[in-house]
């Protein structure tokens, strides 16, 4: 069996289609597994670190507006489309793909149209309630699309084709032991907060958890710290937390990185997670069961990230704070009035663990197996 796996552009598109290929190679050793992508984006890093080849191809996402500039980019993002359908079209036949799985993400779109155009099954994952543009084209040609909430049905001009299958992820966030992870990290007794914002980094948050480290180490450094500053604040925000006289890394209570790599383990140690509300964010910290506290970015289509959160906060697993002024003041008294409430944590992560399907990337491995036949 050979199968493409297409996605990119974040790790929450990249993430899941990890998790089904892990699955998939458990249940068949001697299938050929085949990553496409686009170039200088966050799959260079994380398919290859999960062992899987990545092809990368040229592309980018529309940008909105009239601008001559903006007219301009989005003349080279269509002639770049069509010349990765092209690449894409010429990959598949040399790999002779069985099925086509995509995960979202622009990146994915010239593979899955390239595959339905050739005749090889595609089914497309969407992670959010209501789907992208990206998602809906390549829906309209798909094989399957699968889906994490029944309501998302409704979105899709061929709701026959939509099945429900969760949102996968990696089976360490399900299986890692509190215990272990802590010891792993070097951890003491106090409690760890882990807060990170997207594998880019989100200006915004990042200033704000310069000032909530900041107010952490005035109190004494009541718990331990892992942030994840994305790949643009890694750049700055080092120098910022100097000029703001935080001391970070060895020797202190705040473990600063570009991105958390090791993210199941570092979830699993976790006491409180503060982080964006994407569906694989959303997700990973079910399967956790990880308390956390959630700030959706006010800057995606449609608003998906509130409408993710508002699910978890709704049913008690998650407390939703909108992005807004004095962020960093906001967020430390919200985590300090958390981890002293022991009964309402232990009652978060109960809450989030009973919403997650947890065999998600076992359910689409299945998918995937049915069309290759």
């Amino acid at each position: 069996m050979n199968v493409i796996f297409t996605c990119g552009g974040t790790a929450g598109h990249i993430n899941p289609a990890i998790a089904v290929a892990n699955i998939l190679r458990e249940r068949h050793p001697d299938c050929r597994i085949l990553f496409i992508g686009a170039k200088g984006h966050m799959e260079e890093k994380l398919v290859p670190q999960a062992g899987y080849e990545l092809k990368c191809l040229p592309g980018a996402g529309l940008v909105r507006g009239v601008s001559p500039k903006a007219i301009r980019k989005n003349a080279k993002v269509v002639s770049d489309l069509f010349g990765s359908i092209r690449e894409c079209k010429k990959i598949i036949r040399e790999f002779d793909a069985d099925v086509i799985v995509g995960t979202g993400g622009y990146a994915s779109f010239p593979a899955l149209y390239a595959g339905s155009k050739l005749g090889v099954p595609t089914c497309v994952h969407e992670s959010n309630a209501v789907p992208g543009l990206t998602t809906k084209m390549a829906a309209n040609r798909a094989t399957r699309v699968l889906v994490c909430f029944e309501e998302s049905a409704k979105y899709y001009r061929h709701p026959e084709k939509v099945e429900v299958v969760g949102m996968p992820v990696r089976k360490e966030f399900i299986s890692t032991e509190k215990a272990q992870a802590r010891k792993a990290l070097g951890l003491d007794s106090r409690p760890l907060v882990v807060s990170a914002f997207g594998s880019l980094g989100a200006k915004a948050m990042n200033y704000a958890m310069a000032d909530f480290m900041a107010l952490e180490q005035k109190a004494g450094s009541p718990f331990q710290h892992i942030h994840a500053t994305g790949t643009y604040g890694w750049k700055w925000m080092p120098e910022h937390l100097q000029k703001l006289g935080v001391a970070t890394g060895e020797g202190t209570s705040i473990d600063l990185r570009e991105y958390i790599y090791d993210m199941p383990m570092v979830m699993a140690a976790a006491d409180l997670i503060i982080g964006r509300a994407g569906a694989s964010t959303c997700n990973e910290i079910g399967a956790s069961g990880t308390p956390c506290i959630l700030i959706p970015s006010p800057n995606v289509t449609n608003d998906h990230q509130m409408k993710n959160a508002k699910i978890l906060a709704d049913r008690g697993g998650a407390v939703l704070i909108p992005e807004g002024e004095d962020m960093g003041r906001k967020l430390f008294h919200a985590v300090t009035g958390l981890l002293d409430d022991a009964q309402r944590m232990n009652r978060m992560s109960e809450i989030l663990r009973s919403m997650v399907v947890l065999d998600s990337a076992e359910r689409i491995c299945d998918m995937v197996e049915e069309l290759s036949k």
